[in-house]
């Protein structure tokens, strides 16, 4: 258990509640749940300019990551489509995967595909289903995407001023203002909590929060004097008590709670709000394809890890469609802006290619 590990390490409760964000960040668990300590660790792997475990910001917000990655596939001879959504994957009459057909139409031929899609939308949307195993197929059906996750993007007209931690005369960003700020943690019995009620079918009353302000380290985010605010908030139900939707009510409601209790740390932050945007487990899946709205594809739990993931005996990138790889978060090691699940499937499917 998380608590065991921390409780080893640490005797600060303040300290170990917001480490045990870590360990329970995007998943629908507690501290107190069996396995969470892997979550903290999959957070803490790899490094960045040299520091082990740390994170930093995208310049010009995560989708220049992507825009990165496709004009150095396009520098080497790639065709990249944009807002070209696939409807399935073309199969040769051996079996082989041969390219993709998207929606308006066009195929696309290859040797080889790269799925970095969720294993519930490569196998169980685009794939045709006959010629897949009955059993992988029930096991991507049966993998856990609960996810507790509320995302709420806000637009301020000025920095947030913490109680703890009051802004300068001047309004400079303070260094607590460059970091990942954790709110409604001061205790692991909090986070329990929250998670008790997502389990009930309700909102938490006081959820977890991360809070960052990326524009105060990349000001061309917003215009001057004013920031954006990102908020990863959780524990929300990806169905309400009683069957209920999140309609917008629900969603508004949820994220008026969200923002009284940023306002008992930082006075004022409600009224600097220009605009938001929430977006409930619901709406992640349906803007981004996430399945449940999990943003690993899957939980990341001991029973969908290593050789388990996405299915066991398939944890190496290969599925039962030769040629079709698996190379987002729900392939092996599992989620989070690392690309070793990419780095690696690409090895595989070049070396198989080298046989083709």
């Amino acid at each position: 258990l998380l608590r065991q590990v921390l409780d080893q390490w640490f005797e600060s409760e303040p300290l170990k509640a917001t480490l045990a964000t870590d360990a329970v960040i995007g998943a629908m668990a507690s501290p107190q749940s069996p396995g969470s300590g892997y979550v903290l660790l999959h957070h803490a792997m790899g490094a960045l300019e040299g520091r082990r475990g740390a994170w930093g910001y995208v310049a010009g917000g995560m989708g220049a990551l992507s825009r990165a990655i496709a004009r150095a596939a396009a520098a080497r001879g790639a065709h990249v489509f944009a807002e070209k959504p696939v409807s399935r994957v073309l199969l040769g009459r051996d079996g082989r995967a041969q390219g993709v057909a998207l929606q308006d139409g066009t195929e696309v031929r290859s040797k080889v595909v790269l799925s970095n899609a969720s294993p519930q939308l490569t196998f169980l949307e685009l794939t045709p289903r006959e010629h897949l195993p009955k059993d992988f197929v029930q096991r991507i059906q049966q993998v856990d995407t609960c996810s507790p996750v509320t995302k709420i993007n806000v637009a301020v007209d000025r920095l947030p001023n913490f109680l703890a931690n009051p802004n300068a005369r001047d309004d400079r960003p303070l260094p607590h203002h460059q970091c990942s700020i954790h709110l409604n943690c001061e205790s692991s019995e909090l986070l329990h909590r929250a998670f008790t009620d997502a389990s009930d079918g309700r909102p938490s009353s006081r959820p977890m929060i991360e809070l960052c302000i990326p524009s105060v380290l990349d000001p061309g985010l917003a215009p001057r004097g004013c920031h954006v605010v990102s908020l990863f908030t959780q524990y929300t139900p990806p169905v309400l008590a009683g069957g209920r939707p999140w309609d917008e009510a629900a969603r508004e409601a949820y994220a008026d709670t969200v923002f009284d209790c940023i306002e008992a740390y930082a006075p004022g932050f409600k009224a600097s709000v220009v605009g938001r945007d929430v977006l409930t487990p619901p709406d992640l899946e349906r803007i981004f394809g996430l399945p449940g709205g999990n943003i690993f594809h899957g939980a990341m739990s001991l029973d969908q890890l290593y050789f388990a993931r996405p299915a066991p005996a398939y944890s190496g990138y290969r599925c039962p469609v030769p040629g079709l790889y698996l190379c987002g978060s729900g392939a092996h090691p599992g989620g989070g802006v690392m690309g070793a699940a990419g780095r690696n499937a690409a090895r595989v499917a070049l070396e198989d290619f080298k046989w083709l």
